[in-house]
C-alpha cells in the first residue's frame, strides 16, 4: 500500500527541457518553473537562457553527477520541509543519460513525491524518423569507452529490437565501424544529429557508407544513432524427394 506524504512535504518535479530549440517545450513545464521554489540545473549558465527566454525569475543550483552525492541529503530535508524543487538538464528529460536517478531514486525512498513531467527526448524523434521497427527497440544510451565494450556490441548484434545509441562527434567514426564489424555489413543504420536546431540532420544507409560520409565531412553536434535489429531468417521447406 502507498503511503500518503505528509501535507507539508513538497515535491521533486522532474522537467523536461528543449533538446534544441526553445519552442519544444510544454505550457505545464514552464508553469511548474514558475511556481517551484528554485530550480536544480545541470549547467545553471545553460538553464538561465530557457529561463530568462520564457521570463523566470527563479534561483537556480547547480546539481550534476560530481556534486549529486555530496547534496542529495540536504534537497532531501528541503524537500521534507515544505519546499518544492524542479529538477531539469542542459536538454531533454533528467535521469535519460542526464542527471536526475539518483535523487529521484533518493526521494521515493523517504516517501517523497516524485512528479515527471512527459517532454523532449532525442530518442524518439531519432527512432522514428529512422524508417526502422519502431515497435520493439531497446535505448542503450553510451556505450563503454573501454571496458566491456566490444561485448556488448556482440550482444547487441543478436538482438531483434532496433537499437539506439547516443554518441559524441569525435566517437561516431569509430563506433560506426565496431557497428560494421559486429552487426554485419548489411545492416541498416541511421546517423541523426542536431535535432531540433538549424543543421538538423538525418543520414540513413549501412555504417561503411556512413563511415565514408564522415570522414569527407566531419561530424558536429550531439549525435542519434540508430541500428536496425537482427533481421529473422528465413526458413526454406525442405524437399522430401530429395
Amino acid at each position: 500500500m502507498l503511503k500518503h506524504k505528509a501535507i507539508l512535504q513538497g515535491i521533486l518535479y522532474i522537467v523536461p527541457t528543449p533538446i534544441g530549440n526553445l519552442k519544444d517545450i510544454t505550457f505545464r513545464a514552464i508553469e511548474v518553473l514558475k511556481d517551484v521554489d528554485f530550480i536544480l540545473a545541470e549547467d545553471t549558465r545553460q538553464t538561465k537562457k530557457l529561463l530568462q527566454h520564457y521570463d523566470i525569475d527563479k534561483q537556480m543550483y547547480a546539481h550534476h553527477k560530481f556534486n549529486e552525492h555530496e547534496t542529495t541529503k540536504n534537497l532531501i530535508n528541503k524537500l521534507k520541509a515544505g519546499e518544492n524543487i524542479a529538477l531539469v538538464s542542459d536538454g531533454g528529460t533528467p535521469a535519460i543519460s542526464d542527471p536526475g536517478f539518483f535523487l529521484a531514486r533518493a526521494c521515493i525512498d523517504e516517501q517523497i513525491e516524485v512528479q515527471t513531467l512527459p517532454g523532449a527526448v532525442a530518442l524518439i524523434p531519432a527512432l522514428v524518423n529512422s524508417g526502422l521497427a519502431t515497435d520493439k527497440f531497446v535505448f542503450e544510451g553510451f556505450l563503454p569507452h573501454k571496458k566491456g565494450r566490444k561485448t556488448r556490441l556482440e550482444f547487441l548484434a543478436q538482438d531483434p529490437r532496433t537499437v539506439i545509441f547516443y554518441e559524441s562527434p569525435h566517437r561516431i567514426i569509430k563506433t560506426l565501424e565496431q557497428i560494421q564489424e559486429h552487426f554485419g555489413e548489411e545492416r541498416k543504420v541511421t546517423v541523426s544529429r542536431e535535432l531540433t536546431k538549424k543543421f538538423e540532420e538525418t543520414l540513413r544507409g549501412t555504417a561503411q557508407e556512413l563511415v565514408s560520409h564522415f570522414k569527407q565531412k566531419a561530424p558536429k553536434g550531439e549525435i542519434v544513432l540508430v541500428v536496425e535489429g537482427k533481421p529473422k531468417e528465413v526458413k526454406t521447406k525442405r524437399n522430401k524427394y530429395k
